[in-house]
């Protein structure tokens, strides 16, 4: 056995000839193992909030989205496409065409997206749980065109699951100026229906702003016949998504991005992303200030040390080899602390899993959720546990070589 080694684990268990050394020595593992312990709840609330709002767009957003590089529309028939729907792993293959357009229903209006889907969008998303009121979903009937509204977009325009009056939808004609003395003629103005339903998928960028309706309706208002602005794709039950989102861009070229879920939602997953990585960072100091409390543990120790350390010198030991005894003391102070916080952090998060321990408010109901989500992830205590043990190691390094060279001449 390493000989510094040893003798820092003996110390470590024996009693000191001060009580107090022992004292400091349990206040500074209990100081680590807290902030340790806040390390893994904090990333693991993060991670369940990413796994929560992962889950809403997972209603709505295909596995794979394929976009023009350049520009906002694609021919519908290009042969490129017409090869992709051969692609063995997809199941299902749905054309759509979305832009800008400005909704008025009586007194109200409101600047909108509305998203043309074919026939097959329904297959695509998962929609029958996000869906309210007494209808069906149904995007066209004969020459009737429907608009599925966001709630909050409905909610909005004073209008309920179902309105008897058709919403004036209207967009601007493609390469035409506007107008001045009759703007009107400048739009093209359609209308939709009702056909009794909304949709919730509890997220403002869908449920205050977006229409789905027929793709038919969407290229007459846009003046975009034979054009899409995304397929969606389905992938095949046992299908390998990364295998096959490299295949697809490297059948479609250059001209054309494929997109996951996570990529197509990629500015709030940045944000959360960075949100997460500050808070890892405050903890972090506070973790360092927690180290600190150690050097004053080693600094009384190796005063209580001194005859020992005598001894040791009489018997041929190097003053480098007593250096690292109080080194690994430090280290092993900092790695049971790590230990004790990682354990009590996880048996926290399994406790906030089973029961929901901390709510998010006193309403039950006011919220999507009512208590803080929680998910650990392996490589998240893997990093916290090398974090504690690499701050106590730089926390320790250059104050303990400096007091032991100072008290033990």
């Amino acid at each position: 056995m390493n000989f510094p080694f040893y003798i820092a684990r003996r110390y470590l268990c024996s009693k000191k000839s001060h009580h107090a050394i022992n004292v400091i020595s349990a206040i500074s593992v209990c100081g680590v193992a807290l902030a340790t312990m806040a390390l893994v709840c904090t990333m693991s609330v993060f991670n369940g909030f990413q796994d929560l709002v992962a889950s809403f767009f997972t209603a709505i957003d295909p596995p794979l989205k394929v976009t023009p590089a350049k520009g906002k529309t694609m021919p519908s028939d290009d042969p490129r496409l017409a090869a992709l729907r051969e692609y063995p792993g997809i199941q299902v293959y749905s054309e759509t065409l979305e832009d800008h357009a400005l909704v008025i229903c009586g007194e109200h209006q409101a600047m909108v997206t509305v998203k043309g889907v074919d026939d097959r969008f329904a297959e695509m998303a998962d929609l029958q749980h996000l869906l309210y009121g007494d209808g069906t979903f149904t995007l066209h009937a004969d020459v009737l065109e429907f608009g599925v509204l966001g709630i909050q977009l409905a909610a909005r325009l004073g209008l309920g699951a179902y309105f008897d009056t058709p919403l004036q939808v209207y967009a601007p004609q493609k390469g035409e100026r506007v107008n001045t003395a009759n703007p009107a003629a400048s739009f093209t103005q359609s209308e939709l229906y009702s056909p009794g339903v909304v949709f919730a998928v509890k997220q403002a960028k869908y449920d205050d702003s977006y229409i789905l309706t027929s793709l038919r309706f969407a290229r007459s208002l846009f003046g975009q016949q034979g054009r899409v602005s995304a397929v969606e794709l389905k992938l095949k039950d046992g299908t390998d998504l990364r295998q096959a989102k490299q295949d697809i861009r490297r059948l479609l070229g250059e001209d054309f991005v494929v997109q996951d879920r996570y990529e197509q939602q990629e500015d709030v997953f940045r944000i959360m992303e960075v949100e997460k990585l500050i808070a890892y960072l405050f903890l972090t100091f506070i973790l360092l200030v927690a180290c600190f409390n150690i050097i004053g543990s080693i600094s009384m120790l190796i005063i209580d040390k001194k005859d020992d350390v005598r001894t040791l010198r009489n018997l041929g030991a190097q003053d480098r080899q007593i250096i690292r005894i109080f080194l690994f003391e430090g280290r092993l102070i900092s790695g049971f602390g790590a230990l004790a916080g990682i354990i009590l952090g996880l048996i926290l998060c399994y406790l906030q899993q089973a029961y929901g321990l901390i709510t998010l408010g006193d309403s039950a109901g006011s919220f999507v959720i009512d208590a803080y989500p929680v998910s650990v992830r392996p490589w998240d205590v893997v990093l916290i546990f090398i974090t504690v043990l690499l701050v106590g190691y730089g926390a320790l390094w250059y104050p303990v070589r400096y007091l032991s060279r100072r008290l033990l001449d």
